[in-house]
């Protein structure tokens, strides 16, 4: 895949051309307080102590958006205890879940406790789920795949559920046991990148750090009109047809777009693009990157496609030991 989008200067200094709506925090504000007034108690149960040992690993439900029950992993270091740790509320990536304990063991034995939110309705592409969208029962079409359910208005859309599962995340993990609440940070790689923008936005100074690599779900009013490949694809394909829809569904994007929601992220923040990815292009990396005031990093792969180079593991975690220090 050759370079595609904007040369590396340009890079540098794209701003998103697409404007915020005036009541983005209050209406966010809204959907996170409707969330916590409907929230029920978590629970926690352990999860196969015969497979893993001395490894930790507790089985979490949670409220997410409208008080829906969410399914997230919950591991620590072999013999912490209740030691308050740095934790990392993890999110996934597109049509993934929340897989098995097995899959997410380096941090824990790194030194760090970690929280695995599942994706409602995702899981079975390529890992497996154990978390329902309830909110998918909504009137109106919608492409396959979830990137246009609800898209009809903010209130309905699939993301708006998501990323207020994303924000309750990290609030949840904040007060489960063994947790330092003052050393919370958050991850993901493409959908799961976006979803760490988010929920650093809409979490404010809960979380410390967020490190969102090759990150989905920003810009996307460029997004959809760059690059044809899923799944910003499914977007552009359900508008070809659905003509009536485009006005509306374009406004309802600008209220989960990361790169508008990346102006409220206090954490010091390291993200990552690469140059030849035409699934997240690099542009629309950038107007997330751009956007953001604090404290903040991105780390760009000239030949990378939608991937991350595995020796970017051991920057991210030199970057979470040197902000999350006690």
């Amino acid at each position: 895949m050759p370079w595609f989008d904007l040369p590396a200067e340009k890079l540098r200094e794209y701003r998103t051309t697409t404007e915020e709506p005036a009541d983005l925090d209050k209406w966010w504000g809204a959907r996170l307080d409707a969330a916590r007034a409907a929230a029920k108690p978590t629970t926690l149960t352990p999860h196969e102590p015969e497979a893993y040992g001395p490894l930790p690993v507790m089985d979490v439900e949670f409220s997410g958006a409208d008080g829906d029950p969410i399914r997230a992993w919950y591991l620590r270091p072999p013999g912490s205890g209740d030691t308050p740790l740095p934790t990392v509320v993890t999110f996934i990536g597109y049509g993934g879940g929340r897989g098995l304990p097995a899959e997410h063991t380096l941090l824990p034995s790194a030194g760090f406790a970690q929280f695995v939110m599942d994706t409602r309705g995702q899981g079975g592409k390529w890992s497996v789920g154990a978390t329902g969208d309830p909110g998918a029962a909504l009137a109106g079409p919608s492409f396959p795949g979830v990137m246009t359910k609800g898209i009809q208005s903010p209130e309905t859309y699939y993301y708006t559920r998501l990323m207020v599962d994303a924000a309750r995340a990290v609030e949840v993990a904040a007060e489960l046991d063994g947790v330092d609440r003052d050393r919370i940070a958050v991850n993901g790689v493409s959908q799961g990148g976006g979803l760490s923008l988010a929920a650093a936005a809409l979490s404010g100074d809960l979380v410390k750090v967020c490190h969102a690599d090759v990150p989905f779900l920003c810009d996307f009013q460029r997004a959809v009109t760059l690059t044809g490949k899923a799944p910003y694809s499914e977007i552009a394909e359900f508008l070809a047809q659905n003509i009536d829809l485009v006005d509306s569904a374009l406004d309802t994007l600008r209220y989960v777009d990361g790169a508008l929601l990346a102006r409220r992220i206090t954490a010091n923040s390291l993200l990552s693009t690469g140059l030849m990815d035409d699934v997240c292009p690099p542009s629309t990396v950038y107007a997330a990157y751009n956007e953001i005031k604090a404290t903040k990093d991105i780390a760009v792969f000239p030949f990378t496609t939608h991937s991350v180079p595995r020796a970017h593991v051991e920057r991210q975690l030199r970057h979470l030991r040197a902000t999350l220090a006690p």
